[in-house]
Order: structure tokens, then C-alpha cells, then sequence
């Protein structure tokens, strides 16, 4: 009874937010749970299918794509994506990655206003997500289908300049793909961390002896310095869910160039629209991309 209660609050005080679940794992421990790995791969990624926040809106009039692959177990995996290119053929392409629970359908607007910047963007849905391939993602999965974008980009526009962005745990997917390539213009993280332990850490009840049974980790903090191109970490001053302090920890074990741009006002959801501005600054000075002058977003 005593373990139904707290695991009842814990629903309760993690359910806005997809990360935060995975504390239920101590839980699941205790009760000798055999199934600990798949359970925390449902609660860190929430895989989402229904589009929410007016995406479907935003999602109309982007183009629908479909990557076929065989991942590393040589099994078939189809992903699911959108594509909004520029009027430029040779416009510069940034590789979405989104976070947990949100698909790319939900994630459409944040699209748009990197779309604005002047990058022609693929946004893809992760294995479990939208309409991709109906499995349960897992951190390895789910790089290994950003991997498989990203060579789907480099077939299907070839010479052009490619950066990857990552929001939240889309952020460390990014940061693991970029540590893979060598042929990134650049990476983009917003709102992201240094690892789940440390995400975890930095709860009111963080000092649960949990993080040892964590077993997708997301260490970004050991492969950012693998990144061979320009950073720009941006994070909001008012993230409640990943706390800024862990931007600034990976942006301080990246190599140079690198930018960390700290969002005055910013949530973890709304970064992205108040530091719009801020975004085309960094990506002008970082990048050397300057946003179109007859952008929707480029007078804001």
C-alpha cells in the first residue's frame, strides 16, 4: 500500500514532464521489477502519437517524408518526417530532433522559427513516435534513427550544408550524432543537459541512490568535446524541468567555437519563440547564416 502511495505522487508530480518519470524506476526496483529497461524507455521518451499545441496547423504546408532503413539488429524501420525546404536550392538544412513526447507534428511552430533563420529543416519522428515505426524507443534507437536522417540528407540533398539541432532529450540524440559524423556544418541544443543522472540530481529528492540503475543514460557531457564544428547551446533562465546550470555544464566541456546564449524569461517549452532573436544573432555570428529578409520570422 505504502508503495501504490508513492508511486500515485510521483505520477502526480512528474506527469507535465516526460523526464522526470523515470525516478518511478527505484520503485519498479524494489518490487523486482524484471522489465526496468523498458520501463524507463517508456517513461523518459513518452513516445507520442496525437499532435498537440495547434501542430497540425503549423505542420500544414510542410512536405511529408518517409525514411526506410535497416537499423543495426538488421531490422526494418520506417521514420516518419517533414520537410520545409527554402526558395534557395542551396539553402543550408537543419536535422530536427525532437524531445520526449512531442512528436515532429506537435513540434511543427519551433520548426518554423528555425525555418526563419534561413535553414531549409527535416524534422523526424523517432522509432514509437507519430507515424514511424510502432516500437519502443530506446537512447540507442532513437540515434540511430537521427543517424539514418541524417545519411537520408546527405542522398537526397547532396551539397548542402548540414546542421543538427536538438531540443530537451532531442538535444543529447543531437550531441551523439554529432559526435559520430564528421561532416556536420553544426549543432544547435536547446534546452538539454548533461545526462539523465544529472537531470535527475537536481530533483528536491535527487539524493536518491537511483542513478547506478539508470540504464539509459544520455552521458552528452562525454561526447560533446567529440564535436569537431561550431556549438550553440541556448537554454531559458526560468527551465524548471532541466535546470540552466546543465546547459552551462555541457557548453563548458565543449570544444571551441562554441556559444551558450541564456534565454532571459525562457521556459523549457518557449525558449525557442521569446529568444527568437536572440537565435538569429548567435546563428549570424556562430554560422555565418543570415536569416532571409522576406522571412515571416525575420522581423519579429
Amino acid at each position: 500500500m505504502v508503495l501504490k502511495t508513492l508511486m500515485r505522487s510521483l505520477r502526480r508530480l512528474i506527469r507535465p514532464a516526460g523526464l522526470l518519470t523515470l525516478t518511478l524506476m527505484g520503485a519498479a526496483v524494489t518490487v523486482g521489477c524484471a522489465s526496468l529497461d523498458e520501463r524507463q524507455r517508456a517513461w523518459i521518451f513518452q513516445p507520442g502519437k496525437a499532435t498537440w499545441g495547434g501542430g497540425a496547423v503549423a505542420a500544414d504546408g510542410m512536405d511529408e517524408v518517409w525514411i526506410d532503413y535497416r537499423d543495426t539488429q538488421d531490422r526494418p524501420v520506417r521514420l516518419n518526417g517533414l520537410w520545409l525546404d527554402q526558395p534557395q536550392a542551396d539553402a543550408p538544412v537543419l536535422l530536427y530532433l525532437h524531445g520526449a513526447r512531442w512528436n515532429v507534428r506537435s513540434s511543427a511552430m519551433r520548426m518554423r522559427r528555425l525555418h526563419s533563420l534561413g535553414y531549409a529543416v527535416l524534422g523526424i519522428d523517432y522509432r514509437g513516435f507519430g507515424l514511424s515505426t510502432d516500437e519502443l524507443p530506446s537512447e540507442q534507437s532513437a540515434i540511430e534513427d537521427a543517424r539514418a536522417a541524417w545519411d537520408w540528407l546527405a542522398r537526397e540533398r547532396p551539397g548542402r550544408s548540414r546542421t543538427v539541432f536538438g531540443h530537451s532529450l532531442g538535444g543529447a540524440i543531437a550531441v551523439a550524432l554529432a559526435a559520430q559524423v564528421d561532416d556536420e556544418a553544426g549543432v544547435i541544443v536547446e534546452g538539454t543537459f548533461t545526462s539523465i543522472p544529472d537531470v535527475v540530481s537536481s530533483f528536491r529528492w535527487g539524493w536518491l541512490p537511483v542513478g547506478p540503475l539508470i540504464t539509459q543514460r544520455f552521458e552528452a557531457v562525454e561526447q560533446v568535446d567529440r564535436i569537431g564544428s561550431p556549438l550553440l547551446v541556448v537554454h531559458g533562465s526560468e527551465d524548471r524541468l532541466i535546470p540552466p546550470e546543465l546547459g552551462r555544464a555541457l557548453y563548458e566541456r565543449a570544444r571551441e567555437p562554441k556559444r551558450y546564449v541564456l534565454v532571459e524569461g525562457g521556459s523549457h517549452h518557449n525558449t525557442n519563440a521569446v529568444g527568437l532573436d536572440r537565435y538569429r544573432e548567435a546563428v549570424a555570428e556562430l554560422f555565418g547564416l543570415a536569416a532571409p529578409a522576406d522571412s515571416p520570422g525575420a522581423a519579429r
